[in-house]
C-alpha cells in the first residue's frame, strides 16, 4: 500500500513544482505588461455597472468609476427594479456627477467629458435566466450611439484611475477578441473567513497570464469592442444563461478569438465576509463551474482530493513509521517539497499583485502570513465546494434562488431578499 503512496506523493510534487514555475512566469508576466508605456487607444467607451443590493462601500466603489484617466465614455447603472437599495446611491452619485460638470463648464478648467455621462435603466425581473445577465442584456440596449467598446464592471470591485485605459487597450488590435481582468480580495478588518476567501480566489487569479488561447473572461472587469459583441451574437447568446462570463468565454473560444489578460486592470474587491458568506461563495462559484466548464470542475476536484490525499496520508505515516525508514523520510521530504513550492507560489503570486495595487500596500504586508499559511487549507475547500457540485446545482445569488439545467438554461425557483 505504501507504494501507492509514493506514487501520489510523486505526482503531487510534481503539480506543485508546475505550479511554482506558474507562479515565476506569472510575476513575470506582471512586469512585462507593467512596463509598457500607457495606451492612447481611447475610443468612446460604455462601462455597464449590474447593481443589486448594498455592497459594502458601495458607493465608494461607484464614484471609482467616474474618476477615470478617460476622455470619453459613459456610466451605465441597470437595476432590475427601482426599489433596489442601490437606487438611492446611484441617484445620489449621479447628481453628484451633474453637479462636477457644472461647475467644469463653469471654471472651463478642465474637460467635462472626463467625468463621464451616467444613465439609470431599470431592466425589470428576470424569468428564466440570471437576474445580473438579465440586466446586461437590457442595458447594452440603451448604449451611446457613438460607443466603440462596451466595458463590463461589478458593483463590489474598485478600479483605480488607470483601470478603464488599461483595460481596453488590447482591443486596439481588433484581433483580440476580449481583454479581463480580475479581482483580488482584500478584508476590511482582517477575519480568517474573508482571508481564506481570499487565499481561495488568488488561486483562480493566477490561472491568467500570457497564453490567450487558455484565459478566460471575468465579467467583474471585462472588455469587448461593440463590433465583435455583435459578430458573436452576444446578446442573444447571454439569452438563459446565468453566467455573463463563461458564455462570453464560449462564444469567444467558439470564434477562435483570443482573451488578453490585463495586470494593469486589476480590481480591489474590499470586503469582509462570514465563514457561511466564505462557503456560499465559493461553493457557488464551482457550481457554475461544474454547469459551464465542467472539465475545468473535474480538475479542481482531482486535484483537491490528490492534495488533501497525500497531505493526510503522509502525516500520518510520520506516526505510523520509524523515522530511520524509507517511508518516514519519503514522506517528510515529499511534504517539505509541496510546502515549498506552495509558500514560494503564494509569495511570487502576492508580489506581483503588489505592483499594481499599489494604493493597498499595507493591507497586501498583511496577507504576506494569510496567503503563505492558508494555502494548506484551500484544498480542503476546493474539494468541499466541488463535491457539493456533484450533489446539488442549487444556488443562492444576490438573494434569489437558481437552479442551474443547463448551460443555455437556468431556473428561477425563489426570491428572497433576506436569504
Amino acid at each position: 500500500m505504501i507504494f501507492v503512496f509514493y506514487f501520489f506523493a510523486a505526482g503531487l510534487v510534481f503539480l506543485s513544482y508546475k505550479s511554482f514555475r506558474g507562479g515565476i512566469d506569472y510575476l513575470n508576466f506582471f512586469k512585462r505588461e507593467l512596463a509598457k508605456r500607457a495606451s492612447d487607444f481611447t475610443p468612446f467607451v460604455s462601462i455597464f455597472v449590474p447593481c443589486r443590493g448594498l455592497d459594502e462601500d458601495l458607493e465608494e466603489n461607484l464614484r471609482a468609476l467616474f474618476r477615470q484617466d478617460f476622455p470619453r465614455y459613459e456610466v451605465i447603472f441597470v437595476v432590475d427594479s427601482e426599489r433596489d437599495e442601490a437606487v438611492p446611491v446611484i441617484k445620489k452619485i449621479m447628481r453628484r456627477r451633474d453637479t462636477a460638470s457644472a461647475k467644469q463648464l463653469n471654471n472651463k478648467t478642465s474637460s467635462p467629458s472626463r467625468l463621464g455621462g451616467a444613465k439609470l435603466i431599470v431592466a425589470g425581473k428576470a424569468e428564466n435566466e440570471g437576474q445580473k445577465v438579465h440586466n446586461l442584456r437590457e442595458a447594452v440596449l440603451h448604449a451611446a450611439g457613438e460607443s466603440e467598446v462596451f466595458v463590463f464592471v461589478d458593483s463590489d470591485a474598485r478600479p483605480a484611475e488607470n483601470w478603464l485605459r488599461a483595460l481596453i487597450a488590447p482591443l486596439q488590435d481588433e484581433n483580440c477578441g476580449a481583454a479581463t481582468a480580475y479581482r483580488w480580495f482584500i478584508s476590511k478588518d482582517f477575519r480568517f473567513a474573508s482571508e481564506m476567501r481570499a487565499v481561495w480566489n488568488a488561486s483562480i487569479a493566477s490561472a491568467l497570464g500570457a497564453n490567450r488561447k487558455s484565459n478566460f473572461c471575468w465579467g467583474g472587469s471585462m472588455a469587448i469592442r461593440r463590433a465583435t459583441f455583435e459578430k458573436i451574437d452576444m446578446r442573444e447568446r447571454w439569452r438563459g444563461t446565468l453566467s455573463d462570463d463563461f458564455a462570453v468565454t464560449r462564444a469567444l473560444t467558439e470564434a477562435n478569438l483570443p482573451i488578453c489578460f490585463v495586470p494593469q486592470a486589476l480590481a480591489a474587491s474590499v470586503e469582509n465576509c462570514s465563514f457561511r458568506e466564505c462557503l456560499e461563495f465559493t461553493t457557488r462559484q464551482m457550481k457554475i463551474t461544474r454547469t459551464y466548464a465542467p472539465d475545468l470542475w473535474m480538475m479542481s476536484f482531482v486535484g483537491a482530493a490528490l492534495f488533501n490525499l497525500v497531505w493526510l496520508w503522509g502525516v500520518f505515516n510520520l506516526f505510523f513509521y520509524a523515522a530511520d525508514s524509507f517511508a518516514f523520510r519519503f514522506s517528510i521530504v515529499s511534504l517539505a517539497l509541496v510546502s515549498i513550492f506552495s509558500i514560494g507560489k503564494s509569495q511570487l503570486r502576492l508580489n506581483a499583485v503588489k505592483l499594481v495595487l499599489k494604493d493597498y500596500e499595507s493591507d497586501l504586508k498583511k496577507q504576506f502570513w494569510t496567503q503563505n499559511t492558508l494555502w494548506i487549507f484551500s484544498p480542503a475547500l476546493f474539494f468541499y465546494n466541488s463535491l457539493s457540485a456533484l450533489l446539488s446545482r442549487k444556488i443562492v445569488w444576490r438573494g434569489i434562488k437558481y437552479e442551474l439545467i443547463s448551460p443555455v438554461k437556468t431556473n428561477i425557483t425563489k426570491e428572497n431578499t433576506t436569504d
